[in-house]
């Protein structure tokens, strides 16, 4: 049975449209993967789907929305509440209330339900998503992950027939982000809920899904099984990538097959690990961090090389974020130095610092205070527009940051950071709403960075990034450093951190393009 319809939505501001002619149609119990380049409209689809667009965003919307039938278009979003919840891109701008607990049960609050079922719905949840022993924390004191589960668990405890969920796993490490979806696939097959789900880290959601919804840059969408879908589509995670080099057909989708197929796939290895650099660009001692009680940080020690990037991986709240800051020198530290040479960053003036250390923070938007993208490339230097361009091309100079798409408002704020060429870089997530393009073009400049003899450290649950910009690797956990050294030894150690790429073909392998240039080698 259809639960949702799209009937020829045609949506955009002026004369340019962000959707073209969609259609679509979920049925109970399907879950549904829209996935598209950076700023294609996948996330204005899903706005189109819970009455957000246009009522919120202006522009002009032509169509119709059915729900269970019946036309919803004209209905302004509270009338959907019922049968649909909705997580967007940036979980703290959807919380109400101050604690996870009273976050969890406000929407059943304004439902009206019961308070042992409220209670009982409550409890459910912080089990489900492992997040029962955040119940009493302030929501803003969370991690970006912590924060993206308690705003899942938020609309889980609705009992929602559909659920619409925009890039519901890009601030989860792979165990949560895994924990999250698999949660969701029992409520597809076990109660039938509904799931329209976006997504650009394919490799984690594609196993999953029942159809793919591909948003061009034109604003069409086609729609089809993953198998078929994959096997022409530009954007494709890993796996699909090996497959389609390997010449694989049908093409595998879950590591499962891969690795069945692969089996009696022989290849040269890949080649040996440049040596380490020796000079050390950020060399950081017994620094210790604490938040109220909390120990965020605690006596670690580690060397970060000129020449290098390095990966900082770990749990949701195993203190990377206030690593990260504790290193720029804005972040309060209780004991600890950090030295970039002969300065500790704390110590430098706010424009000294900014000069000498590159942040990009968890919540990218907060560098854009400009009313154009034109003003914020100018305000950023000459090279700002053409690393924006790299990153994520034709974006209209005259429209205002806000208005972009969440990967959009990243890659201007990662051009900002970049554009400078600071000595020491540092990246808190960079990669939530990139595309695989994308990804691969930052991992590019990041390389180039390093190759000038600058020290880059990147915050990230992407493992498939780590596999294709990182020389070595840090693993935090429960804000110390349990693991560190060459990419190809620590996600070897770990199948949580490990690419799908070695998953498939085991350590030392990282990435398809290793494999394409090992076929070449073959007679």
């Amino acid at each position: 049975m259809t639960l949702l319809e799209l009937r020829d939505i045609t949506f955009g501001y002026g004369s340019a449209p962000v959707l073209d002619g969609v259609s679509l149609s979920v049925e109970e119990g399907e879950l549904v993967l829209v996935t598209g380049p950076t700023g294609s409209g996948k996330s204005t689809l899903l706005g189109v789907v819970t009455g957000l667009v246009p009522r919120f965003s202006g522009g002009t919307l032509r169509g119709d929305v059915l729900l269970d039938g019946v036309s919803v278009l004209e209905a302004p979003p509270r009338e959907r509440a019922h049968a649909m919840g909705y997580v967007g891109q940036d979980p703290l701008a959807g919380f109400v209330t101050d604690t996870v607990e009273e976050e969890l049960a406000y929407g059943m609050e304004q439902l009206g339900l019961p308070p042992e079922t409220m209670r009982r719905r409550v409890e459910e949840t912080l089990d489900l998503l492992g997040i029962a022993d955040l119940r009493d924390r302030d929501l803003r004191a969370l991690s970006g992950g912590q924060q993206q589960r308690v705003a899942i668990g938020a609309v889980l405890t609705m009992h929602p027939r559909l659920l619409v969920l925009d890039e519901p796993t890009s601030a989860l490490d792979p165990t949560a982000a895994e924990d999250v979806l698999a949660t969701i696939t029992r409520l597809v097959h076990d109660l039938g809920v509904s799931v329209l789900l976006a997504e650009h880290r394919l490799e984690r959601v594609v196993p999953f899904a029942d159809r793919i919804g591909l948003v061009g840059g034109d604003g069409s969408l086609v729609v089809g099984d993953p198998a078929s879908l994959l096997a022409t589509s530009p954007v494709v995670p890993p796996l699909v990538e090996l497959g389609r080099a390997v010449g694989w057909s049908p093409l595998p989708l879950t590591v499962r097959e891969a690795r069945r197929r692969a089996a009696t796939l022989a290849l040269p290895p890949p080649a040996a690990e440049a040596p380490a650099a020796g000079e050390a660009g950020v060399v950081v001692s017994g620094l210790t961090v604490v938040h109220g009680r909390t120990v965020a940080v605690r006596e670690v020690s580690l060397t970060l090389a000129r020449g290098r990037v390095t990966a900082l991986m770990g749990r949701n709240g195993s203190g990377k974020s206030s690593l990260l800051w504790a290193v720029q020198g804005s972040g309060a530290r209780r004991s600890g130095r950090v030295s970039m040479g002969d300065l500790d960053p704390a110590g430098l003036r706010p424009a000294e610092r900014r000069r000498a250390v590159g942040l990009l923070p968890q919540q990218s938007a907060d560098l854009l205070y400009l009313e154009t993208v034109d003003e914020e490339c100018a305000a950023g230097g000459p090279d700002t527009r053409a690393v924006l361009d790299t990153l994520s091309p034709g974006i209209p100079g005259d429209q205002h940051p806000r208005d972009l798409s969440e990967g959009q408002r990243l890659a201007l704020a990662l051009s900002l950071v970049l554009a400078g060429r600071p000595p020491v870089v540092l990246l808190d997530e960079p990669t939530r709403g990139l595309d695989y393009r994308a990804k691969r073009a930052l991992a590019t400049i990041l390389r180039r960075l390093a190759a000038e003899g600058r020290t880059v450290l990147v915050s990230t649950h992407d493992v498939e990034f780590t596999a294709l910009a990182a020389d070595d690797v840090v693993v935090l956990a429960e804000g110390e450093v349990v693991s560190s050294g060459p990419v190809r030894r620590v996600v070897a150690e770990s199948p949580a951190f490990a690419p799908q790429v070695t998953k498939v073909l085991g350590a030392p392998w990282l990435r398809v393009d290793e494999v394409t240039d090992a076929l070449a080698e073959l007679p």
